[in-house]
This record gives structure tokens, sequence and C-alpha cells, in this order.
């Protein structure tokens, strides 16, 4: 059992190359969270979630890796699967945009939203870039992973890390977690297992991830930015910035010369009065 001290920082390290798929940290996470839920749907595969939203605030993605060629023994291929959460970021975008202060890192260094203080005015859910807020249209407030935060209080572990059958989803303290997360890289890649690495275990995408992960695969196979593409809407897009400035400034300039164009007189469809009166012919004077 994990020993909880405020005043430490805790998060959650997902190794993928052990999910099973079988969703048990969705199911811990709805019941211990009270959330309905959606109705199941299931689109192109075997995910009957989709995406995380208001509802979902774990979500078991099914990435099809399979190539549509058949292979020889030997050389199959696995499916990849990954328990997706919050990052819970040290450079958290949703932070810097919220009006009220309802976004707070808290005593445990997870990043929560106070449902009495959030408005509901969605800029967070514009600013993540994991598209892991959604908004709770019956509450009027935005959701998502909080930590377990009140279970944190408590002295609990999440929900979800509790209820994981093959320890996939691992929560601790995130230096202990770190150390751990390196072993089990350098295990894999003694396996014969070249493809194993970490995201979000450093400070390469947005200072850190407090739930970062071992993909098998490339970031964008799981629909993760890498490092490069990392880029906080609020702290370093001065190129979109810029982009947009100058954008604004030609709008302006095609309305002043569009609205002195229409100030200017419109030229005649036929020859003035002037004109035609020159033309015209003097009638004869009436004799006496």
């Amino acid at each position: 059992m994990v020993d909880i001290t405020p005043g430490r920082a805790y998060g959650f390290f997902t190794d993928t190359s052990v999910c099973i798929g079988c969703k048990a940290c969705e199911v811990a996470c709805k019941e211990w969270n009270a959330l309905p839920g959606n109705a199941p749907a299931f689109g192109d595969g075997y995910d009957n979630t989709g995406t995380l939203d208001a509802q979902n605030w774990r979500h078991v993605a099914f990435i099809d890796n399979v190539p549509d060629e058949t292979q020889g023994a030997g050389h199959g291929s696995a499916w990849l699967m990954m328990s997706d959460v919050c990052k819970h970021c040290q450079h958290a975008s949703c932070m810097d945009v919220c009006p009220t202060g309802a976004i707070i890192r808290t005593e445990f260094d997870s990043v929560f939203i106070q449902p009495d203080v959030c408005n509901g005015c969605r800029n967070c859910i514009a600013a993540c870039p994991y598209d892991v807020i959604a908004q709770n249209d019956e509450k009027g407030v935005a959701q998502k992973c909080t930590l377990c935060y009140d279970r944190l209080q408590g002295g609990l572990e999440p929900a979800c890390a509790k209820a994981c059958p093959t320890d996939s989803i691992q929560f601790g303290p995130l230096d202990e977690l770190r150390e751990l997360a390196n072993q089990r890289v350098d295990d894999l890649h003694g396996q014969s297992v070249p493809q194993a690495r970490l995201y979000g275990a450093d400070e390469s995408v947005y200072g850190g991830l407090n739930a970062f992960f071992l993909l098998m695969d490339e970031p964008e196979r799981y629909r993760l930015p890498n490092a490069e593409n990392a880029v906080l809407p609020g702290r370093n897009n001065l190129g979109g910035y810029l982009g947009a400035l100058g954008t604004a400034v030609l709008a302006v300039l095609g309305g002043l010369f569009a609205l002195r164009r229409r100030r200017e007189p419109a030229p005649a469809d036929g020859p003035s009065e002037v004109d035609q009166s020159e033309r015209d012919p003097e009638p004869p004077e009436e004799g006496p």
C-alpha cells in the first residue's frame, strides 16, 4: 500500500505493454465517481467508449496495429492498448486559461477542477492538448480525472490503479515511479523489445506529465503529440499569435478600403444633364 503524504508529488505510471484491455479501470472510475456513463456504442472497432469526456475519465483505447497483409509465423503484430487519462501536466494550459481560478494544483501535485468555482466557460476544454476535459451539460461545469482527490485525502490510492489486474496502471510518488519506469524499459530492451519507450516521464512534453506512459510504438500511433508538437497555446505559440495579428491587420485594411469605395460617388449610367443640354439644339424663338 502506498503511503500518501500531502506535499509530495504523486501520479500514474501506465505500462501499456501489459494492458489487456479489460476496462476494469473504466468501471472502477465510474463507480467511485458516480459517473453514469454514456450509452455504449461501437464504432469501427471493439472500443465501446470512444473517447475521454465528462462521463469517461478513463478510456481504454484499442489501436489496431495489425497490417492488412498476411505475415509469416513469428512475425505477427499485437494490438496496442492504452488506458488513457488526464496527464496532470506540469505546464497545464487549462490552468493558464481558467478565468475564475477553478483549476488548481493540489497538495498532491495533481490538477483539479473545483466544481463550485467553475463557471462553465469551456476555456479549459479548448486549451487542453489531450482533449481530456469535457462539459457536463447537466451540472454546467467542466469535468475530468481528479486523480481521485477525495481518496488521496483519505489515504487511499485511486480506484483505477486499485482495480487494474495486471498492474498496467501503477500509482505512487513520481520519483519512485520514474525509477520503476526506467528499469522496465531497460528490461524490455534486454528482452529484444526495442520499440518500448517512455512518454512524459521527462520535461520534454509540457514540462513533464504526472500521468506518464510506457508506449510500444511512436506517440502518434496513440494520438499523442510528440515533443516537437507539444506546444502550449497559452505560453509559447508566438508564431500563431503573429499569424493571427497579420490576418487581423489585413482584414482591417480591407474593410477601410471597401468603406472608402462605398463613399465615392457612383458614375452616371448615361450622359449628364449638362452634356445632354449641350447636345440638344435650342428651340426656335416665337415671332411677334
